[in-house]
């Protein structure tokens, strides 16, 4: 594209840390990782972002814009190699902006919840928009909403050192507090397992319903920026939600050897198929999650270690960077080619593959 900077930008509007941030923040780093130079872009100025202090150490520049309206003007001067949006408010402005300033644009979709009054309205702006670029859907469920041709990659996680596993004992929920992750199932399975230890990471609207019937047999820590001493001491991740993407909590957990058990929505049930790394229940079903729950329970040290390493060798394999920036780098080439071609970018030589 003629008068690119080269860079890539990963647009989303946030002001905290979950699942999209973190996804944003491992593909920043890969693509650098790479030779790919690429930027974090807020679409606004929040204050002080908790991703930030990650970004920096892992050498990726962060940008916080003035809101929407700066955004084409922010554009038509970086003249970005690819713009990359994630989350409805930057998917249809960055889309809308890009289009029209010729610049090429893709679109991750990272959850198929339809959310509720005007978040429910954007969502449904942002699906219908979406034939304005390339998409990419983290799961199967969130690709049968969008157009034909939208690419099914999931999200991923870089594998960390391995540790032991098998001796944790508490069980784990990380996620928004809000009715489509299912809190209020976690803390009501808590009551039927009183012997395990049940901690909750994360906030949202339910936080103070939830810490106000179940704070005495759960523990609520609140968002955490940094989840990796958590992973050291989980033993379990369960999620209980109603509706799923492909969470980035789960590819974690599993990535540190913790297995998970969850109800059998979204990605998850592709994750988790087989039952070598962990166990899935029929949604909404709590009796079969809480069986599932116990039955992790009552295995011995050498048994609950087995399922954590299968879980790394499962995120080795299809989770792990190399194994999926290859297919996001072939969507931002349908990008540039659909704009007209970036000679610079079509001639990088593809990343090796690195899958076992």
């Amino acid at each position: 594209m003629v008068g690119s900077n080269g860079e890539i930008i990963l647009l989303l509007d946030s002001r905290s840390i979950g699942g999209i941030e973190t996804h944003v923040l491992n593909l920043a780093a890969a693509l650098r990782a790479t030779g790919e130079p690429a930027r974090v872009v807020l679409l606004r100025d929040h204050g002080p972002h908790p991703m930030a202090p990650a970004l920096v150490a892992r050498g990726v520049p962060l940008t916080a814009l003035g809101g929407g309206v700066e955004l084409p003007r922010f554009l038509a001067v970086q003249r970005p190699k690819v713009l990359h949006t994630h989350g409805y408010k930057a998917g249809v402005l960055g889309r809308f902006w890009a289009r029209l300033l010729g610049v090429p644009v893709v679109s991750t979709y990272h959850s198929g919840d339809r959310g509720v009054g005007r978040v429910r309205l954007y969502s449904a702006l942002d699906r219908r928009t979406a034939f304005l670029a390339p998409s990419i859907a983290v799961s199967r469920d969130i690709a049968m909403a969008l157009p034909a041709g939208t690419a099914v990659i999931e999200n991923f996680v870089p594998l960390p050192d391995a540790g032991a596993t098998g001796a944790r004992r508490a069980v784990a929920f990380v996620g928004r507090l809000s009715p489509e992750k299912g809190p209020d199932t976690f803390c009501e399975l808590a009551t039927r397992l009183p012997n395990l230890r049940w901690h909750v990471y994360g906030d949202g609207p339910m936080r103070s319903e939830l810490t106000g019937r179940f704070g005495d047999r759960v523990t609520f820590h609140g968002a955490v920026a940094d989840m990796a001493a958590v992973w050291r001491g989980t033993g379990l991740l369960c999620m209980p939600s109603r509706r799923e993407g492909l969470p980035m909590a789960a590819l974690e957990a599993m990535a540190h050897g913790v297995p998970v058990a969850a109800f059998a929505v979204g990605g998850l049930a592709d994750l988790l198929s087989g039952g070598a790394c962990g166990w899935l229940a029929p949604p909404g079903d709590r009796d079969a999650l809480a069986a599932a729950i116990a039955t992790w329970s009552r295995l011995d040290v050498a048994a609950r270690s087995t399922i954590g390493h299968r879980a790394r060798a499962v995120i080795a394999k299809r989770y792990a960077p190399d194994a999926v920036l290859r297919k996001i780098l072939a969507v931002y080439r349908r990008a540039v080619e659909r704009r007209g071609g970036d000679a610079l970018f079509m001639q990088r030589p593809p990343l090796n593959d690195c899958r076992g």
